[in-house]
């Protein structure tokens, strides 16, 4: 007997490094939405071969890896994994000891101090606009982690200010298919920023 009941959806992130126009509006909506306080960027925009010929930029935050490398390597097991393959964290156990910013090719955990070690702070990234990690809506955890958008049946509002559609986010088969079908109407191949490294695979034929 087959099953065919669904399975959740993946939750991922695509940038679409053909169409970002370096506008920020990604930066900006994240930070206004969560309240994020100075010095600290959930997203940022990566200007590569910048005043070059082949100039691309790349919105960039948490890929919420598949395997993610930043739990792996935390001494104190403070990230989990959601059922959608989101990657949250809980700053109650997080000591700040940066070995999370060390194995994360993306560089999204983030600290709100830079100086001598042992005094970064807590560890803060993107949740995928869903929170924290116990569901919890109270004050204390928007100051912590956010709005919980998910819960609202909403997609992180970085992806819904982007208006090129260049970031795009939600179910990894999804957007993998949109970007495939981008792919294919320019009539040559490539890969989506940081596919292959954080989901194993690409969206790509």
């Amino acid at each position: 007997m087959v099953d065919t009941t669904p399975s959740s959806p993946r939750m991922k992130f695509i940038c679409d490094a053909e169409r970002c126009i370096d506008c920020n509006a990604c930066v900006t909506a994240c930070k206004n939405e969560h309240e994020i306080p100075w010095g600290i960027n959930r997203r940022r925009v990566v200007t590569i071969h910048d005043g070059e010929p082949g100039e691309l930029s790349v919105s960039m935050a948490c890929m919420h890896c598949e395997d993610p490398p930043c739990a792996a390597v935390c001494p104190v097991d403070c990230f989990m994994q959601t059922e959608d393959g989101i990657v949250l964290h809980n700053k109650d156990l997080c000591i700040g000891c940066g070995y999370c910013f060390y194995a994360c090719p993306f560089g999204a955990p983030q600290y709100p101090q830079t100086t001598n070690f042992g005094s970064r702070g807590k560890m803060d990234k993107c949740t995928f606009c869903a929170g924290g990690p116990d569901g919890s809506t109270t004050e204390e955890d928007f100051k912590k982690y956010g709005r919980d958008r998910l819960s609202e049946g909403k997609l992180p509002l970085c992806a819904e200010m982007c208006s090129t559609r260049s970031l795009m986010a939600g179910d990894g088969k999804t957007i993998g298919e949109i970007y495939r079908e981008r792919v294919l109407r320019r009539g040559y191949g490539s890969e989506a920023f940081g596919w292959s490294t954080a989901y194993k695979n690409t969206p790509t034929p």
